[in-house]
């Protein structure tokens, strides 16, 4: 079972970090966004609430944070703390939030001031309705009070949910104007808070959240579970009108395929939280006190964040999609969570690069391939009879997975930090670090940002070589069930880049 749980946050997390968040090429545009100058990138960090939920206090987020620190994470780029729902005792006579100083005794801006040594930053929820969803003070209403009294605690991210929100929704007129509120109101207390809506996918937020919201969620609560359908999440598709929970990871990045577009520097597709990991922006939900190996080599491999991180900020978008093949019955079944369905996702990169995953949903290994032109649809469905410069050419393969460290270095930095890497034998002699693990050097992008690595052919952000893909040729990969492949592609020659390419409708 562990290692069925590790196979699905593995295809979670390259699914995500690599198909969903960003736009077509358009360099002329400006970055989207609420004009508080974040989220160039997805956001990065750490929520509570999928493995903690309202068990938490503030010995918990301490704990986790110093966790990012020590497993090495926040030198990635998970830089955020997100404490979630269930921290409030309600208002003063004046209308102020007031923390539980039962749960959190050093009060909000002390936990923060604490957060912020640590060289990390302060995320914290609330919801545009009259509470929580776990019943507690909502901030619909309150909105220029609230902002103002997050600002002076120290806040710099803010969750706000959809819960309890009497009826204003139903039109995206509606639900713009409930959520901008709270964004004209961040903005005026002068501090920058990054702006994460969290209504669902409720009246579609992916059409009008792009000028008030860093990110907006496009879809129910997601799961841990990478295909199971749940009555409780019954929509298949991004027309949803009751987005519910228990949503798969299966079910959430399909319905984001017809819209992959609506994101781009300063404003993301959010599927929800990684489950340990899950989804983009790329926000972990497991308790990082209870890391287990395998999860933090997938959450550390620099190769994968690098196509999250990716500077040209463009969307991966799903080619094909086909059913996954059964040797129960010889046949390609109709049951698909039997069965499942297999995918191929490609998308452009910083500097001319490709990224291409194959996606194997189905209940065992799949063969699977793509054809150069199918790699490069987009360029050989212009409508002109001249081969496109991508097909002619030739690309290097790149695994993404193939140079991620060991899970035995991932047990050494687990049981002693990411200093014990680096750290001298001991003067008893004993020193348990294994070779790989000494050999292993760290990825900190406070060092070396994720373009500059890529720019110096950093093999740490490439990964292996494993292949040529020539014209006329084709990329295969024999995927696992409930696995993804991933790759990046580099031309072997150089390609002009067209800066005015027209670009995708938003």
């Amino acid at each position: 079972m562990a290692l069925q749980r590790a196979t699905i946050r593995l295809a979670a997390a390259v699914v995500v970090a690599l198909l969903a968040p960003q736009l077509p090429l358009a360099s002329a545009i400006s970055p989207q966004g609420p004009g508080n100058g974040l989220g160039v990138t997805p956001q990065m960090g750490w929520d509570n609430w999928n493995s903690i939920a309202c068990q938490v206090d503030e010995d918990v987020i301490l704990d986790n944070a110093k966790k990012l620190v020590d497993l090495g994470l926040r030198d990635l780029g998970y830089k955020y703390v997100i404490l979630d729902d269930c921290w409030s005792s309600g208002r003063s006579d004046n209308g102020t939030l007031l923390a539980n100083t039962t749960k959190f005794p050093s009060g909000m801006a002390g936990l923060a001031s604490q957060i912020h040594d640590m060289g990390l930053k302060w995320g914290m929820y609330s919801s545009a309705g009259k509470y929580t969803c776990a019943q507690y003070a909502g901030s619909l209403g309150f909105e220029k009070q609230d902002a103002q009294t997050f600002a002076d605690w120290g806040v710099d991210y803010l969750k706000y949910d959809n819960c309890y929100n009497e009826g204003q929704e139903g039109t995206s007129k509606l639900s713009y104007d409930r959520y901008k509120a709270m964004s004209d109101a961040l903005n005026a207390t002068g501090r920058p808070i990054f702006y994460s809506m969290c209504n669902w996918g409720t009246d579609y937020p992916w059409n009008f959240a792009s000028t008030i919201a860093n990110s907006w969620r496009i879809a129910g609560d997601i799961y841990d579970s990478f295909d199971r359908p749940d009555p409780r999440c019954p929509c298949t598709t991004w027309d949803c009108a009751l987005p519910g929970f228990h949503c798969s990871v299966m079910n959430i990045l399909n319905k984001v395929a017809s819209i992959v577009d609506k994101g781009r520097p300063g404003g993301w597709n959010d599927l929800d939280a990684l489950e340990g990991p899950r989804q983009i922006p790329l926000i972990m939900g497991n308790d990082l006190t209870l890391m287990d190996a395998p999860s933090l080599s997938i959450l550390s491999n620099p190769a994968i964040l690098a196509i999250s991180q990716d500077s040209l900020g463009t969307a991966a978008f799903r080619v094909w999609q086909k059913p996954a093949y059964s040797s129960q019955n010889n046949t390609y079944s109709a049951d698909l969570y039997t069965a499942g369905e297999t995918y191929f996702w490609t998308g452009r990169l910083a500097g001319g690069d490709q990224v291409i995953a194959f996606v194997n949903a189905g209940a065992q290994q799949q063969s699977l391939s793509a054809t150069i032109d199918e790699v490069f649809v987009d360029y050989v469905t212009t409508g002109s009879s001249k081969p496109s410069v991508q097909t002619a050419n030739t690309w290097d393969v790149y695994d993404l997975w193939a140079n991620r460290m060991d899970d035995a270095t991932a047990k050494t930095i687990i049981d002693g930090g990411i200093q014990s890497l680096t750290a001298p034998t001991p003067s008893n002699g004993t020193n348990t670090t294994t070779a790989a693990a000494a050999a292993y050097t760290p990825f900190n992008v406070t060092v070396t940002p994720y373009a500059d690595a890529v720019k110096k052919n950093d093999t740490a952000v490439l990964g292996v070589k494993v292949a040529t893909l020539m014209a006329g040729g084709s990329v295969k990969a024999d995927v696992p069930s409930h696995g993804v492949a991933a790759f990046r592609l580099r031309s072997q020659k150089m390609i002009p880049v067209a800066g005015k390419r027209k670009r995708d409708e938003l």
